[in-house]
């Protein structure tokens, strides 16, 4: 005869599921945490080099 463990899942599906949503609930608001306190570009450094881009964009490159 073999022992069975005792499984959370088996245990009480309700509790199971409660469980598991707020984990979920969890996971998601870190997340969004994590993005919203993301450090921002300090300078337009980027917004330059996407301009530049877009402004070049159909014209042939420089040859050296």
């Amino acid at each position: 005869m073999t022992a069975m463990t005792p499984s959370f899942h088996r245990a009480d599906r309700s509790t199971h599921r409660r469980v598991m949503v707020v984990g979920l609930l969890f996971c998601a608001a870190f997340v969004v945490i994590s993005f919203w306190l993301r450090p921002q570009p300090d300078g337009g450094k980027v917004l330059v080099k996407a301009d530049r881009l877009v402004r070049t964009a159909g014209e042939p490159r420089k040859s050296n």
